[in-house]
């Protein structure tokens, strides 16, 4: 899986306009929790993403853009999280092992 690295802010803009033309996935992850790169693995031994733009947001060095996702996308912060995007909107969001059973590629 080849995931797009979320680092700015300005980035937010871009996939909400990305999400007009195709499907937008966000991975919040916590790179020190173990039930993070759990999931994270496990989603990615699951799930063919290549109809979709993935992007990968680092929660530990990017707090400011999770909490600017649960202002745009008006959803509660969690860790591990998933938010599926269209139109601009978070229209599916799910977490730790709820994740897992979230198949992005029923919503393309």
């Amino acid at each position: 899986m080849s995931w797009i690295n979320l680092s700015s802010l300005d980035q937010l803009t871009d996939i909400k306009s990305e999400s007009f033309n195709k499907l937008v996935i966000i991975f919040k992850h916590s790179t020190r929790c173990s039930i993070s790169k759990m999931v994270l693995s496990r989603f990615e031994r699951e799930y063919d993403l290549t109809k979709s733009s993935s992007y990968f947001l680092d929660l530990l060095n990017h707090r400011d853009i999770s909490d600017q996702i649960s202002s745009d996308f008006d959803v509660k912060h969690e860790s591990p999280q998933l938010l599926i995007l269209k139109d601009a909107q978070c229209f599916v969001h799910a977490s730790h092992n709820s994740i897992n059973h979230t198949n992005p590629i029923d919503f393309i």
